[in-house]
């Protein structure tokens, strides 16, 4: 039986610092991958560190194994071709592999799921991301029909503006529309981890904010 061991893709990011913190407040033991190791460092021997890209197959199977859960809070890195179908195809492809059936993964409001009713607010902003970046917003709606595609258990949540606070706020989830304009890294990282022993949201593309 593997060990409980999760796999973090994003993990220096904005909200993905927040999820770390917390995966290691709970003692859960970690892999991060990391295109670029100076940007971490730590001697907490629950983390280990893969160096390596999200769209590199051969990066996502090293750091997928012994894995049991895979989280992604993976941004788009500046000046490059959108990211995240191809990494979500390298992930989704070595889950299979490995037998991996977890993954949780984070987009933004632009992302449409079957069964939305976004009010007029979150329509005009996803409709702004498609005029301002048509790439990259169409590929985060390429890796949700990636997801629901698959035979995996996944979980896609979407989010407003992040603000980068320890502090907690009263949070609501609905599976239909956006219920608030930020929401904190800290609850959202408190969320993303009470995923991983939660099936409400598997196949599931909840929105959470702070109300």
């Amino acid at each position: 039986m593997k060990q409980f061991k999760i796999a973090v893709i994003g993990g220096t990011g904005k909200s993905g610092t927040y999820l770390v913190q917390e995966l290691l407040n709970r003692m859960i033991p970690i892999k991060l991958l990391l295109r670029t190791t100076s940007l971490f460092e730590t001697t907490n021997p629950l983390v280990e560190i893969v160096r390596g890209d999200a769209r590199d197959i051969r990066a996502i199977s090293s750091l997928l194994e012994d894995c049991t859960a895979v989280i992604s809070t993976l941004g788009q890195p500046v000046g490059e071709e959108s990211i995240f179908s191809d990494a979500a195809r390298n992930v989704l492809q070595t889950m299979i592999e490995k037998g991996i059936s977890r993954y949780i993964v984070i987009a933004g409001l632009n992302v449409d799921a079957i069964g939305d009713h976004k009010n007029e607010k979150v329509r005009f902003a996803t409709d702004w991301m498609y005029q301002n970046y048509p790439k990259t917003t169409k590929d985060r709606q390429l890796e949700y029909e990636l997801l629901s595609g698959s035979e995996i258990d996944w979980t896609l949540v979407r989010l407003p503006m992040i603000i980068q606070t320890e502090k907690r706020f009263p949070t609501e989830v609905s599976l239909t529309d956006c219920p608030g304009e930020n929401i904190s890294a800290t609850d959202l990282a408190r969320f993303l981890a009470d995923q991983l022993s939660s099936d409400e949201y598997i196949r599931k593309s909840p929105f959470i904010a702070n109300s």
